[in-house]
């Protein structure tokens, strides 16, 4: 009996000891500390900071024999240059963190005892303004009373794109999974002579990026889409290819008069003089 008490305690010991995941949300280019929650380190202490799914040693104190060591070159060297240890507490910095620091990293503490903490570290890519255009595919089967817009943002993850008007939400879509990079579009309808204020707003769990939309200027009266939806710049492109291939038609037109009327002329040259 004695000995499987003695048995079960050591198992509870053993529990306690590891902690469970503390979450760090960051945005890419911070810099993030990991605590070790001990304001000194003891004598005999030894700290070890690991990551990923084989827990790798990326930095170690061991604090009998002076040592304040960081391992920067594993995994391929994503660490190097970015890693700090504060020899007093342990505490570990990552500074200019990017995506390739996303993971778990494990903390251990051992003197007489063994004590180990988690940490789930998230970065967030930094936000882009979204983008706001019209949707020439849906104006071109709309009302001619009504604007369809188009709310758009590439390369993200982990976010939500919404439309608001005014504090109000319209509509909403996200995309959750941090390793999925994709483009994110929303549409809104409204009304060309519509005096509300709308917005479109890209958010993840840190910050966000407000577009305001300016109807008159992208739901102006068209007699074509295409000037409505990509601008002034994309009309005068297009007048500039237009003007420079009649040009080009013109000077084929010109070549091709040129050369029928010298070979008439050099045909007019060769006719022997007196033949009748």
């Amino acid at each position: 009996m004695f000995l499987k008490f003695v048995f079960l305690s050591f198992c509870f010991t053993s529990l306690i000891g590891v902690f469970g995941d503390e979450v760090k949300s960051v945005m890419e280019g911070d810099s993030v500390t990991l605590h070790t929650n001990i304001t000194e380190i003891k004598r005999d202490d030894v700290i070890e900071w690991r990551f990923g799914r084989q827990t790798s040693t990326i930095a170690k104190i061991i604090n009998g024999i002076n040592q304040v060591s960081i391992y920067a070159d594993v995994f391929d060297g994503r660490f190097r240059h970015r890693l700090q240890l504060n020899d007093q507490t342990g505490d570990l910095i990552i500074t200019n963190i990017t995506t390739q620091h996303n993971g778990d990293y494990k903390l251990t503490i051992t003197s007489t005892t063994e004590i180990s903490y988690r940490f789930n570290v998230i970065v967030y890519a930094r936000l882009l303004v979204p983008v706001i255009s019209r949707d020439c595919t849906q104006n071109s089967i709309s009302s001619s009373s009504k604007c369809v817009l188009l709310c758009s943002v590439l390369n993200v993850r982990d976010v939500s794109l919404s439309w608001y008007k005014g504090n109000s939400l319209l509509s909403s879509i996200s995309v959750s999974d941090l390793n999925i990079i994709i483009r994110l579009s929303l549409p809104l309808e409204v009304e060309y002579q519509d005096n509300n204020t709308y917005s479109c707003v890209l958010n993840n769990p840190i910050t966000n990026q407000t577009q305001h939309l300016n109807i008159t200027q992208l739901c102006q009266s068209c007699s074509e889409c295409f000037c409505c939806c990509y601008g002034p710049e994309a009309v005068i492109r297009f007048v500039i290819s237009a003007l420079v291939g009649v040009a080009t038609i013109a000077v084929l037109v010109y070549d091709i008069y040129d050369n029928s009327s010298k070979d008439k002329e050099k045909k007019r040259s060769q006719t022997p003089s007196g033949h009748h």
